[in-house]
């Protein structure tokens, strides 16, 4: 400041003047400067001023010095009267006279003491400041709580003590009476204060009626308007003066000045805090940097975001730099530190900035800290000059130049804001709130673009407004060597630290709570006041939970014998109230003076200055820690008595860590059921009846209430999150019961996804499963965890399966696992996937694996491991008896690493199967069927014993698949494999062996005892090594199948079993003769196949392939496929001629080899040059071509030379004369001249032969030059025309056939789509069956039909079902009928008749006398048959259903039943005649005598006796007895006189 005053905060001329107190000096010329103190009042303003000693001078003389102008700043200047002034000070003053106050060596100092003068007692005054000028030390601590943004100036050393003391008394009593009060309250509380004294103190000091308000009406005075640490500056904000032009060296200078002036301000605020009483020195100036590590995915992610390479720290300054990455310097640089609640995010942000103000953060000329818990006290935008010099330290002049110099130099700047997820708020109708508008532009770069932004916050659900490149690093906590160092710092140069560290090193428990650095620091604050008095291991006893741990933290602080517990349960209200409001900063009106006092005596409240804008500031409050905050509102719930039970239950649930923060207030209750579960122990039941006033029922009866909610909850089913807390509840309440119960409810499966988890976690769940029988699997996938992590699993038997993947797991996780490991006796499968570990890391992991015999499966996927390192891990196959497989895939080995592996794989006695494909890397093993007392032996009895069986058993499939092998990599493959074992399948696809490999390995085939597969694909075989490889099995007697194709790069070689031992001449006869009498389906079968498709394949390459086949054909039968190739016409033909020389092949596949319809049909020839060819199958249009010999007796034609041995012959001759040869040809034009050169072909076929033929459409032309050409196929046996549409005509044609050639036995067509011919041999017996069934046949083709059909001489059936006859057609075929010579049957259903063809039936019946029987069904089954018999029939029987006769109808059939003298039986069912019908049919029969027989089988309803159907028919026999009921089914038999 300059001048001789100074206002801080007063603003330009007529602006924010009004309640400000500026300090006046008045200089004395006779002696020294002596402060002296006061108020006054000018015109509205109140001046605070310090007089200096001088004489009886009158105040209009003493003012006389002050005329003139006092000068604030640079704009603003006040004129003083002498007059006013001494007016002013002659007005009576609100505090009482002046007053001296005398000391030893301090007379004649006059001191203005407004407090001491409003106190009214100058005893009671002196008491005060002479009992704290004893500890200063402790009352600047108290400034430092009560008065946060106080700057306690080095200038004040050079006053006396009582001076300083006063200064000090003056800023806490003019912050009002809430702190003054709290002040007194501390002093009664934490000093020693005599009793009578402190009963004045608190008598005149502590309550409101002893605090009168030094400004009267106006007492409300507006704060102190410092914006940081004392620091006082003129406001610029308001007001729109005019900028001065400055010049660059002045604005520079001005920027420098504003720097010195924030590094000031920051160390003076982290200068070296004063202990507490009672407390060590290190209590408030440890600190241990926990673990971080920086995550390596982006933001948009499950794993969060990436920048730079991970860096694990132990806890360096180094570590704490490393944050930054300075190399990176365009766009937005955000780093987000990510930790669970007390981890240490505050204070590590904190002690960044203490870093910075002692100058190791170089990189970084101005750094400045937000909290988000003040920051959402802000509801108006903010501009980023006014977030800086507002909200935290402004300059002393020109504002618009110092940001102009930090907006240039942004990426020397630093913003860090701590507590992003208390800001996670939802969006509004407008967008996000005004700091988080704010914070999003900083982080993208909108404003002051390039500067480094860090955030803190707990995981969860992150705000959108981050950029997606942003860091994402974790705090991890403590691990061991952490924790004792911290201990060690805690308790130096004290007694009772190796104490301290016996009891952390004996009591797992207790270590992993101190995991968290916030509960680290309780413990030992606890183990400080519990080790005097107690005995080696008594204290860590009564430290078995969090909760007991924060309740010992909260006895510890308490005075030693007495538990202020109205004062806990009053805090935990507030504590509550703030939960449930989302409020985690109290002002003085929200806490009473004395519970501000309690709190700051024993450490449960800390205090900050709050700022919201220019001139706006006041102190907050707040708990220590949150977890403090909610451990007291624990206590409240459980012990006030405004709780009922209903009350405290809601507050048992479980918080997912899955945040989605969808409320707009913060969830801050993460730990509130947690504690609630630890104080319903009942090692907590004595403290909290002592809390509730020795109410012990009532804090039972919660204790029960909160146990029986977490039994419901420990059998539903929950997520991973959920079960993690469920298991901290559990564990806290030391209920056995309650955890049996949690543990045996959990899943087999137990996956734990992507939410951190901590040591702390893991070692609550070990003690949970350690009260469960049944194994399970463990799986921990993208969940961030800390190195020490596995350090917790220690001891735990139930875990079978134990799978961690991250890329947070690295060498010191690796180290921690590798000590858990060997004490799992159950665990079968370990997977370690996705990690960064190193050979460091791995290297601890190959010592533990064979100290867990009992392993069966082990992964180490994906964990960036070199060559060595891989080598490494499978020399430990050998000493695991039980693995099953070893999973190193995604690990980047070479070449020669991999033959190193094969040759592992080979001599491993236990490996059965060694796979790389790419990135995969898997071993298969098949272990040894031994005891649990062999597999206990040592290790090396093991391996021979094993060595020496699996020599002599095993087989090894080999897969190396697009490993880049090439010839060289083969020559040493071979000369491995070949010294191996029994080789399942060798697999090395996807290489570079070309022509040269490809062939090596070809020959190499029958030496390596392959027994299932070889596989040489895409290795780049070209046409020329096809013929190599050929000829390099043509020897190999176990080949049964070779598919190589060039187009779809696949060489593969499967292998049948090796051949017995050929038999002797006679047992070899005696096999032969046997198969005689075997059904051919029955013959073994034997055979090997050659597909050589799709490798382009021409003409001129079929002579050297037939070559290369030669020596395969007598190896057995030969599937030989040369499907889609270029062959042609012109290979078609050379291959015909070239096929001889093969031998006997199974089987010929020509398909897609562009054939033309004559060569199609000239391989039609091959029936009779190819004595193996019984089949060919040909598709035109698709170019399907196969040529199939039979399916029988294969393995004859294999095991040699038949034709010497007589048995042989036999059976072959017997094949020919008995198997049918066929040819099929489909989707082919087949035109006259096509069908003419097809017969011609076939006609030195051997037969038997079936020809099918089919076609889109076949014409008249077409069908009968086909069947003209039938009687020159003597050997023909079957013709089917099938899917091939026909005309009208067809029909005819084919019954045309029937007398042109004999030979037809049967024609059946069907829908004019499918035709079949079959024909008789010579041995067969006579009889022609003759079917037209849904051929649109109608009255116009019955007479032509019928003329064709007499000429066949022995037609047995006609088949004319499911025509359009009607009963015209019917009419006219019953006819003609007499003409047609049917001996069998004649088939007339479905051809929509009537009555009328029923009846017509029956009159025809006498012109018909062959007809035997005839049966009509006019119902749903439109059935019409008629049977014949060779002879003339004397007996006639006609069958008449549903024909739905009426009356007029009756005497149409009573005259043909009268001249139907041979019908001798007729029955009626349902066909409407009821009795009085069927009595005149009866009536009007006029027969011969002889026996009729009439049967009808239709329900009646008529009411009619017997007696008028006996007067109807003579000779009936009288019924005795009338039946009046329904007659069904009655059977009339009249013999006719």
């Amino acid at each position: 400041m300059q001048g001789c005053g100074e206002v801080p905060g007063c603003g330009r001329s007529g602006e924010r003047g009004l309640g400000l107190a500026p300090r006046i000096h008045v200089i004395s010329r006779q002696q020294p400067p002596v402060p002296l103190t006061g108020r006054t009042d000018l015109g509205g303003f109140y001046f605070q001023f310090r007089a200096e000693r001088g004489g009886a001078r009158s105040a209009e003389g003493e003012c006389q010095e002050l005329c003139g102008s006092l000068h604030y700043g640079n704009n603003l200047s006040i004129q003083l009267k002498a007059q006013d002034i001494a007016q002013t000070l002659m007005r009576p003053s609100p505090w009482g006279p002046w007053s001296t106050y005398h000391e030893r060596g301090d007379q004649g100092r006059l001191l203005m003491d407004p407090v001491g003068l409003q106190l009214g007692n100058k005893n009671l005054w002196s008491c005060l400041v002479r009992l704290l000028t004893k500890d200063p030390e402790w009352l600047n601590a108290k400034m430092k709580f009560f008065l946060p943004n106080t700057d306690l100036d080095s200038r004040n050393e050079t006053l006396d003590p009582e001076q300083r003391v006063i200064l000090q008394l003056n800023k806490l009593h003019v912050q009002g009476s809430d702190t003054w009060q709290s002040f007194i309250h501390c002093v009664c509380m934490q000093l020693e204060v005599p009793l009578d004294l402190e009963v004045l103190l608190l008598s005149t000091f502590g309550c409101d009626d002893g605090f009168t308000s030094q400004l009267g009406a106006e007492g409300k005075r507006q704060p102190e308007s410092q914006l940081h640490h004392g620091l006082k500056r003129p406001h610029q904000s308001c007001g729109s003066s005019p900028r001065r032009k400055q010049c660059k060296k002045q604005q520079l200078e001005l920027a420098k000045k504003y720097l010195q002036l924030l590094r000031t301000s920051a160390q003076q605020r982290y200068r070296s805090r004063i202990p507490g009483s009672g407390q060590p020195h290190a209590f408030h100036q440890v600190y241990v940097p926990p673990i971080l590590r920086r995550a390596t995915a982006s933001l948009d992610t499950p794993e969060g975001a990436t920048m730079g390479d991970l860096k694990v720290e132990d806890g360096t300054d180094v570590s704490i730099s490393d944050l930054f990455n300075t190399r990176v310097n365009k766009g937005p640089r955000v780093t987000v530190l990510l930790g669970k609640a007390g981890m240490g995010k505050t204070t590590l942000a904190h002690r960044l900035c203490q870093k910075w103000a002692e100058g190791h953060l170089d990189c970084f000329q101005a750094l400045f800290l937000f909290e988000f818990r003040q920051l959402n006290l802000i509801t108006r935008f903010l501009t980023p000059s006014e977030l800086l010099f507002d909200l935290y330290l402004s300059p002393e002049s020109d504002h618009d130049a110092v940001f102009q110099y930090l907006e240039k130099n942004a990426d020397q700047v630093l913003l860090i804001f701590d507590g992003l997820d208390e800001a996670l708020q939802p969006m509004g109708p407008d967008g996000p709130g005004p700091v988080l508008t704010l914070f999003s532009d900083l982080c993208h770069g909108t404003l002051l673009p390039g500067c480094r932004v860090m955030a803190t916050s707990r995981p969860g659900k992150l705000p959108a407004c981050l950029p997606a490149e942003a860091a994402m690093v974790h705090m991890l906590g403590f691990d061991g060597p952490r924790v004792e160092e911290y201990v060690n710092h805690f308790f130096s140069a004290q007694p009772s630290r190796e104490g301290a560290l016996v009891e952390l090193q004996t009591n797992g428990r207790l270590r992993s709570l101190c995991a968290v650095p916030a509960l680290c620091q309780v413990a030992c604050l606890c183990l400080h006041h519990l080790l005097p008095d107690h005995a080696p291991g008594q204290s860590v006893a009564l430290l078995p939970t969090r909760t007991q741990l924060y309740m010992q933290m909260v006895l510890a602080l308490s005075p030693p014998g007495h538990l202020p517990t109205t004062s806990l349960l009053d805090l935990g209200e507030v504590a509550l109230r703030g939960l449930e409001t989302g409020k985690v900063i109290f002002y003085a009106k929200d806490i009473t003076p004395p519970l501000i006092a309690f709190g700051a005596t024993h450490s449960l409240l800390t205090s900050f200055c709050i700022r919201t804008g220019p001139g706006h500031q006041q102190t907050g409050y707040a708990f220590t820690h949150l977890s403090l905050q909610e451990f007291l509102a624990a206590l409240h719930l459980m012990a006030s008595p405004k709780v009922n039970k209903d009350t405290l239950t809601q507050y048992v649930t479980l918080h997912s860590r899955w945040v989605q923060r969808t409320k707009a207030r913060l969830c801050l209750s993460d730990h509130l059921p947690t504690f609630l579960a630890g104080l319903a122990s009942c090692t907590c039941r004595p403290f909290l009846s002592h809390l509730a006033q020795d109410n012990e029922d009532c804090v039972g009866a919660k204790q029960a209430a909160v146990v029986q909610v977490l039994k419901k909850l420990a059998t539903r089913k929950l997520t991973g999150p959920k079960v993690v807390e469920l298991c901290h509840c559990v564990d806290e309440t030391q209920e056995p019961e309650l955890a049996s119960l949690t543990a045996q409810s959990l899943p087999y499966q137990l996956p734990f996804h992507n939410f951190p988890l901590t040591c702390t976690d893991l070692a609550t769940l070990t003690n949970i499963l350690e009260h469960r029988e049944a194994p399970i699997h463990l799986d921990f996938d993208g969940c961030p965890l800390e190195p020490h992590c596995p350090e917790a699993l220690v001891g735990c038997g139930q875990i079978e399966n134990l799978s961690f993947k991250s890329r947070k797991c690295g060498d010191a996780f690796a180290e921690a696992l590798s000590k858990s490991l060997p004490t799992m006796g159950r665990l079968q499968m370990l997977g370690l996937a996705g990690s960064k570990i190193t050979a460091r890391g791995i290297s601890h992991l190959v010592k533990a694996l064979p100290l867990c015999p009992q392993l069966e499966e082990v992964s180490f996927r994906d964990n960036q491991l070199s060559d060595q390192v891989v080598l490494n891990i499978v020399e430990v196959l050998p000493h695991l008896p039980r693995l099953r497989k070893l999973d190193l895939s995604s690990n980047s080995i070479c070449v020669s690493t991999l033959l190193c592996l094969a040759r592992v794989a080979v001599t491993c006695p236990t490996v059965r199967m060694l796979q790389a494909r790419e990135a995969d890397l898997i071993f298969l093993l098949s272990p040894p069927t031994e005891t649990t007392a062999e597999l206990q032996r040592a290790p090396d009895l093991q391996e021979s014993d094993g060595q020496r069986k699996g020599a002599q058993s095993r087989s090894l499939t080999l897969r190396l698949q697009k490993c880049q092998l090439q010839v060289h990599d083969v020559e040493a493959l071979i000369a491995l494999l070949q010294e191996g074992p029994h080789l399942e399948e060798v697999d090395l696809s996807g290489n570079q062996l070309e022509d040269e490999g490809c062939r090596l390995m070809a020959e190499a085939a029958s030496q390596l005892h392959i027994a299932r597969k070889l596989d040489l694909s895409d290795n780049g075989l070209s046409v020329a090594g096809v013929h190599c490889v050929l000829r390099a099995v043509s020897a190999c007697w176990t080949l049964a199948e070779l598919h190589i194709s060039l187009q779809h790069k696949t060489v593969v070689f499967m292998f049948a079993q090796e051949p017995e031992e050929q038999k002797g001449p006679q047992e070899r006869t005696a096999f032969l003769d046997s198969l005689m009498l075997q059904m051919p389906s029955k013959l073994p079968l034997s055979s090997r196949r050659m597909r050589l498709t799709h490798c382009g394949l021409q003409a001129k390459h079929l002579e050297q392939l037939c070559k290369a086949l030669g020596g395969s054909c007598h190896l057995g039968h030969l599937h030989l496929d040369f499907s889609g190739n270029a062959l042609g016409d012109e290979g078609a033909a050379q291959l015909a001629q070239l096929l001889p020389g093969l031998g006997a092949l199974q089987s010929l596949n020509l398909s897609e080899n562009g054939l033309s319809l004559d060569a199609v049909l000239g391989l039609a020839q091959c029936f009779s040059t190819l004595q193996w060819l019984f089949h060919l199958d040909i598709s035109f249009e698709s170019q399907h071509i196969l040529l199939r010999g039979d399916k029988t007796g294969r393995d004859i034609w294999a095991t040699g030379s038949l034709p010497d041995f007589p048995a042989a012959a036999e059976f072959l001759g017997f094949r020919q004369r008995c198997i049918p040869r066929s040819l099929c040809l489909s989707e082919c034009p087949l035109e006259p001249p096509s069908l003419t050169r097809l017969c011609a072909t076939l006609k030195d076929c051997p037969g038997p032969l079936e020809l099918q033929l089919s076609c889109e459409f076949l014409s008249d032309q077409s069908l009968e030059t086909l069947l003209d050409c039938l009687p020159q196929l003597p050997q023909l046996s079957l013709l089917q025309l099938s899917q091939t549409g026909l005309s009208l005509k067809s029909p005819f044609l084919l019954a045309n056939t029937l007398s042109l050639c004999p030979r037809v036995k049967k024609v059946d067509l069907r829908s004019l789509h499918h035709a079949t011919l079959h024909f008789r041999s010579n041995e067969e017996e006579e009889g022609v069956c003759c079917g037209f069934t849904g051929c649109s046949l109608s009255q116009e083709h019955v007479e032509s039909l019928c003329w064709l059909l007499s000429k066949c001489k022995d037609l047995s059936q006609v088949d004319l079902s499911a025509n359009l006859l009607g009963d015209s057609g019917l009419r006219c075929l019953l006819e003609c009928l007499p003409q047609v010579p049917i001996s069998g049957s004649l088939d007339l259903s479905h051809n929509s008749v009537s009555q009328e063809s029923a009846l017509y039936l029956v009159e025809t019946l006498p012109s018909c006398p062959r007809v035997r029987e005839a049966s009509v069904n006019l119902g749903s089954e439109q059935s019409f048959w008629i049977h014949f018999s060779r002879e003339d029939q004397a007996g006639k029987t006609l069958r008449l259903s549903e024909c739905s006769f009426r009356p007029e109808h009756v005497s149409r059939l009573a005259t043909g039943l009268s001249q139907s003298l041979q019908l001798t039986e007729l029955t009626l069912t349902q066909c409407c005649l009821g009795w009085k019908q069927l009595a005149i049919l009866l009536s009007l029969v006029g027969r011969p005598a002889g026996l009729f027989s009439l049967r009808d089988s239709t329900r009646h309803t008529e009411k009619l006796s017997f007696p008028r159907l006996e007067a109807c028919a003579l000779g009936f026999k009288k019924r005795k007895k009338e039946r009046k009921k329904v007659l069904e089914d009655t059977e009339l038999r009249t013999k006719i006189n």
